[in-house]
């Protein structure tokens, strides 16, 4: 992991922390290469050329920011969208995989690889 965003992360309640590695977790598992990983404006940000998503940790959630996250919004009845499309996953609910692999795969591959 990026040595900034671990620092980073050290400033949330282990949940969180817990969370977002899950999270993280998805994203490498979810596209055959190996994202690239930085900060973006202080946001832990995942990059296949132009494409990417972003964690934006919280102390009781993680906001990802997906181009893809929106078209799944039916999926994910369960779960809160900000106004500008952002998934939130608060720490004591259920991450959904397999939506969000298909989001992360999506937002950071494009259509073909659906």
């Amino acid at each position: 992991m990026h040595e900034q965003i671990t620092v980073l992360l050290g400033n949330y309640p282990p949940e969180v922390v817990s969370l977002f590695h899950t999270l993280r977790k998805l994203i490498y598992d979810s596209i055959p290469d190996t994202p690239e990983e930085k900060l973006w404006a202080k946001l832990p940000s995942y990059y296949v050329g132009e494409a990417f998503v972003r964690l934006i940790p919280f102390k009781d959630h993680i906001n990802i920011e997906a181009s893809a996250a929106a078209a799944y919004q039916d999926a994910l009845a369960g779960y809160k969208f900000t106004p500008k499309g952002m998934l939130q996953i608060y720490v004591r609910q259920a991450v959904p995989d397999a939506v969000l692999t298909q989001i992360f795969r999506k937002s950071l591959l494009g259509e073909f690889y659906i």
